[in-house]
């Protein structure tokens, strides 16, 4: 434990008050030789009268100015021995004084000291001390904390975190599948070093680049290997600490963040998730948040401002590049706006090589195959597949990640955590051939995307699934290919429908449903793949928040709206009748592979088009990919 003296001073103080009234009670008041002289036994005044009047009395010691007698006095009681007596007088006793004078008795008067005053003034200043301390060491601890009344006057101030060479651990070989994006800022980091290069045929440094892409893709990544590999110095903030409560705190926090990197240009300032305060101005019904469009005012404004900011680089990332302010985007404030996508094969490739330096994989892994299998996947999520994989290889106890981790955790990422398998019985075989349907529709379309796996354990809310491997670079989809997916995806609910009935077809192909709407509406009012002709008929309205209009207002007639309807009905009564036909032409093929499922519980693609081609000829998938 760390040893604080605040802590000791909290508990020692205390502990010596306490200590200081025990000891003030036992003898404030008490001189010193009484204590030294102090009788085991008392007496009374009358009896000590008695004592007088008999001469037993040798010898009184005065003390308190008259009020206690220590007395010694022969006790017949005891054989005549001497012995010495407490005696307490009254206060009013004159005569005491004469007897022993009569008696000739030796008496001697003890003064009164003064240490009861000096204690008592002592006892009284004892609680304002340790009031006043325990409020100042209070006072302190509450400055250092953010917002605390020590903070006061440097709440406008910048929470940048600054490094003066970021050591962040990160170069840009340690970043992989952005290679466009790392050519780009590698630049950046070029004229930062040698600035004379660039200068020297005219061009100037850029002022800002904003890396714009989906979350996962390594834009805070690329942000630190810039700042590992800059070796200048490094600011960085996220855009949500710009903004408060108070108005006018963000704009002050920008001028002394700007304030702090004018005096250590040439520099670096990372800006995070800058959508949190460069969202468009007067967005918002009734106008927008004034706070947070003061501080992008003053962002603009320094950023390329009356005064400028020579050899200060804005770095800044967002995943929602259509909300920010267009005067924040305009060349001269960010010059560059690098597109940080989600990589292609080799990209995942390289990325999976540099996630697996640490990972023990067993040597019939193949990493590219698991970079094939994973169309789609980010930076994050492929570092998030070998940790799940790395997991599972623990907690199964084995010495290296084999091809079965990874294919559990790829599902496990897509899907979900795996839940208990189904018993054999109705509800069982009715999912079964829902996921036949699923993937035999989609094995006998030329159009549509090879099955990769069907299954019947649960993931997530799934009961079962079919999973289908899509096609790489597919960056263009024809006609054939949405009505192809249409088909595949109304496979599971025309087998239900075939095989059990129009009264037994469950709420299994809900999100079937959803999709193939969403797909075939887009035929007709965005592609322009219907009777309707080549026309858009998509409204381009944004949302209220973002500045949009309040009002959404139809681009089109009701009876263009009706049209829309009967296009989007027909597109999709037409693939439920050709996914009913798959079923009933190839009933024999699809009961056996049910009875398989419900069996093995997973069929492999590879294993699923072989038994089909026993049956019926699988059209070979076309790989032509048109271009524009």
């Amino acid at each position: 434990m760390k040893f604080s003296w605040r802590v000791l001073l909290l508990w020692t103080l205390p502990a010596l008050v306490i200590g200081f009234f025990f000891w003030q009670g036992a003898f404030s008041g008490t001189p010193a030789d009484m204590s030294r002289n102090a009788a085991n036994t008392r007496m009374t005044y009358g009896r000590f009268l008695e004592y007088l009047d008999a001469n037993r009395v040798s010898s009184v010691d005065l003390y308190e100015g008259g009020r206690t007698a220590i007395v010694e006095a022969v006790d017949p009681e005891l054989d005549n021995r001497i012995q010495r007596v407490r005696v307490d007088l009254p206060a009013n006793a004159p005569e005491v004084i004469s007897k022993l004078k009569e008696k000739g008795v030796s008496f001697d008067a003890h003064p009164m000291r003064n240490d009861g005053a000096i204690w008592g003034l002592l006892g009284n200043l004892v609680f304002p001390i340790l009031l006043i301390t325990g409020l100042f060491l209070l006072f302190r601890r509450s400055s250092n904390l953010p917002g605390g009344p020590g903070q006061a006057m440097n709440f406008g101030k910048s929470r940048a975190r600054f490094q003066m060479e970021a050591k962040t651990g990160v170069k840009f070989d340690d970043v992989a599948g952005i290679e466009e994006a790392k050519e780009e800022l590698q630049e950046v980091v070029t004229f930062l070093k040698q600035p004379e290069k660039f200068t020297a045929v005219g061009a100037r440094i850029p002022k800002g680049v904003l890396l714009v892409g989906p979350p996962g893709t390594g834009k805070t990544l690329l942000a630190k290997a810039i700042a590992g590999e800059a070796g200048v110095p490094f600011f960085s903030i996220s855009g949500s600490e710009f903004v408060e409560m108070f108005v006018g705190v963000g704009a002050s926090r920008v001028r002394d963040l700007f304030k702090k990197a004018k005096d250590n240009a040439p520099c670096i300032i990372f800006i995070d998730e800058i959508d949190a305060v460069g969202r468009q101005r007067g967005a918002g019904i009734g106008g927008g948040n004034d706070e947070r469009e003061q501080t992008l005012n003053q962002l603009l404004t320094e950023m390329d401002g009356f005064e400028g900011n020579t050899g200060i680089i804005i770095i800044a990332a967002t995943n929602r590049p259509d909300v920010l302010d267009a005067a924040l985007l305009r060349p001269g404030r960010f010059d560059r706006q690098v597109m940080v996508d989600a990589p292609d094969v080799k990209g995942r490739l390289d990325v999976l090589k540099v996630h697996a330096r640490n990972k023990k994989l067993d040597p019939g892994v193949s990493l590219e195959a698991i970079a094939r299998r994973t169309p789609g996947f980010t930076g994050a999520d492929l570092a998030n597949l070998l940790n799940e994989a790395a997991i599972l290889t623990a907690r199964r106890r084995k010495d290296g990640i084999t091809n079965v981790e990874i294919d559990d955790a790829v599902d496990r990422v897509v899907a979900g955590m795996e839940g208990t398998p189904l018993v054999d019985s109705k509800s069982k075989r009715l999912i079964a051939y829902h996921e036949v349907g699923h993937a035999l529709a989609g094995t006998l379309l030329k159009d549509h995307d090879p099955v990769q796996k069907v299954t019947l354990i649960p993931r997530g809310q799934a009961q079962g699934l079919t999973w289908f491997t899509p096609n790489e670079e597919q960056g263009l989809i024809t006609r054939g290919q949405l009505k192809a997916r249409i088909t595949g995806a109304l496979g599971g609910r025309a087998a239900e429908e075939v095989i059990f009935g129009s009264a037994e077809v469950t709420t299994g192909a809900g999100n079937d449903l959803q999709q193939v709407s969403n797909m075939a509406r887009q035929m007709v009012t965005r592609f322009g793949m219907s009777d309707l002709g080549p026309i858009s008929l998509e409204s381009q309205q944004g949302e209220v928040f973002l500045g949009r209009d309040w009002m959404t207002r139809s681009e089109y007639s009701e009876s263009i709206a009706a049209r829309v309807d009967t296009q989007v009905r027909i597109i999709v009564e037409q693939c439920y009748e050709t996914a009913k036909r798959f079923i009933q032409e190839n009933r024999t093929v699809m009961d056996r592979l049910v009875d398989l499922l419900v069996e093995k519980e997973t069929i492999d693609g590879e294993e699923f088009r072989q038994i089909v081609a026993e049956y019926t000829s699988v059209p070979e998938k076309s790989q032509y990919m048109p271009t524009l």
